[in-house]
């Protein structure tokens, strides 16, 4: 029997997922880590926790699946994105901790280059928006702020990668400084169109070209894992952030297909072929995989707080002890409260990208409680992801040579489990949600990449016929409720912008 380890590094823990050649979920180990907020709107990890938490579930994994490492043929590995690192080139020892993509810090910078003109630039070469969520502006900050780290990257003594170059250089002992292309696109240093970094954006941000890693496809050889750290040698042959691994895992191949994650933050990529659409409604152009040197486009929309907002009722508020609760709290609020909560903790993203805002909650009454906050934080998600659909439907439509695509969203992450979000965002979207019985689609996606390589796993065709469904939710929402809610969502979020 052939296996793939995919490791799946998160915003909050890492994960780590044996899948046989069926493509089937065997084993799998998790281990959280602590989050570090040294300022307001500051998100930092520190990069030692991110590699042992890494090397610890993989080494559990094996463990709990008793297989033997000889059976593993390949490892895949997905990332949370736009989060950087800096290292020692020598050592392999980070010089600050890794900036986490929630991270604001760089807000008056990205300001300073919107009103330098520069922002079509940006936009025309990378396909995002100049936006402290993104890693160059971070690479700037670190190289602007730890002693002596500008004349360091000038000798060429570090190197600068996100969270999946950070691990492959671990894994191959330094032998490998390498990203894949949806990882580079997601850098703001990154020319998706010419498929290289941009000279012109290293220079006017004074970052040193060669502190850059090679980027290559999403399935390819990003060199050997150590064999002291599993056992033996396991080449490592797919590599992809993780929305992009989402939509792979998800088998969203066919230009205008759809599908959004939901973990921390939420994120809905819209397959757009081999055309890159430029957005007319501040979405982002990315890349949503690279196979034999051929990149596919896609539209995407970025929500910051998902699964976060779970995590407030549970560790700020404390009203709620495990996520599951919060369905039947929501089923318990009142019908006739309309609160409306704008969980714009780290500012807001797609299509607002306003980095300044902060939540707020509306409509509370003396009787609003525990019930109506737990619905209100669920709704907000469904909220979010219709601003998304609707601003990806119109950029599409839009599109020269287009097709209809489908009306269809496929779901994952966790918080794709609940039922009630899931009929919410349904009913809010006025279109179907397919929820796959393979919740795990990070993983799933990056595990195929990195066996479709070596042959292990089938070709993409049959992967996509193997995606099997779970549950579909289908809108029952009457419309003029529908468009009352919504109503007050936007009239919500305006006031949260002006506020």
């Amino acid at each position: 029997m052939t296996y793939v380890l995919a490791i799946d590094q998160g915003t909050t823990s890492s994960r780590a997922i044996l899948f046989d050649a069926q493509l089937a979920p065997v084993a799998s180990a998790q281990e959280e880590f602590p989050q570090i907020f040294p300022n307001s709107g500051w998100v930092e990890h520190n990069p030692d926790d991110l590699w042992a938490t890494t090397a610890g579930t993989c080494r559990a994994v094996i463990e709990r699946a008793g297989i033997d490492v000889a059976q593993i043929a390949s490892i895949g590995i997905t990332n949370q994105r736009e989060t950087t690192v800096v290292w020692d080139k020598a050592t392999g020892q980070p010089i600050y901790n890794a900036i986490v993509w929630q991270d604001r810090r760089t807000a008056d910078f990205c300001r300073s280059l919107q009103e330098a003109g520069h922002a079509d630039m940006f936009a025309d070469r990378t396909g995002l928006l100049v936006d402290p969520y993104f890693s160059a502006t971070k690479l700037k900050w670190v190289l602007d702020n730890v002693d002596g780290a500008r004349a360091r990257a000038n000798r060429g003594e570090l190197l600068f990668g996100t969270v999946d170059t950070f691990l492959i250089w671990k894994m191959t002992g330094g032998k490998v400084h390498a990203t894949d292309a949806t990882n580079a696109a997601r850098t703001m240093l990154y020319n998706i169109r010419k498929g290289r970094w941009s000279q012109t954006i290293c220079d006017l941000l004074d970052i040193p070209m060669h502190m850059l890693p090679e980027v290559k496809n999403s399935a390819d050889d990003f060199g050997l894992c150590r064999g002291d750290l599993f056992g033996r040698e396991i080449p490592i042959n797919g590599v992809a952030g993780d929305q992009q691994a989402a939509t792979v895992g998800q088998a969203c191949f066919k230009p205008g297909m759809l599908k959004s994650t939901y973990g921390t933050g939420c994120f809905a990529l819209l397959n757009t072929g081999d055309v890159p659409v430029k957005s007319n409604n501040r979405l982002l152009t990315t890349i949503a995989y690279q196979l034999d040197g051929k990149p596919t486009y896609a539209l995407e929309g970025s929500i910051f707080v998902a699964g976060a907002v779970v995590q407030w009722l549970r560790d700020g508020l404390k009203i709620i002890r495990e996520a599951s609760e919060t369905q039947g709290l929501a089923d318990g609020a009142d019908p006739a409260q309309s609160v409306v909560l704008v969980p714009a903790f780290t500012g807001l993203g797609a299509p607002y990208w306003n980095p300044d805002c902060r939540g707020a909650i509306y409509g509370l009454t003396r009787n609003s409680g525990p019930n109506e906050l737990a619905k209100a934080a669920l709704e907000s998600v469904g909220y979010q992801t219709r601003d998304l659909i609707d601003a990806m439907r119109a950029d599409w439509s839009a599109a020269e040579g287009a097709s209809d695509g489908q009306s269809v969203l496929r779901v994952d992450g966790g918080m794709s489990a609940s039922d009630w979000a899931m009929q919410f965002l349904a009913d809010i979207t006025d279109a179907p949600v397919d929820r796959p019985k393979v919740l795990e689609t990070t993983a799933l996606g990056v595990a195929w990449l990195a066996g479709m390589k070596i042959g292990a796993m089938p070709d993409m065709e049959e992967f996509a016929k193997c995606w099997a469904l779970d549950r579909e939710f289908r809108p029952s929402m009457a419309a003029e409720v529908r468009d009352a809610k919504y109503t007050a969502w936007k009239r919500a979020v305006d006031s949260t912008l002006a506020f």
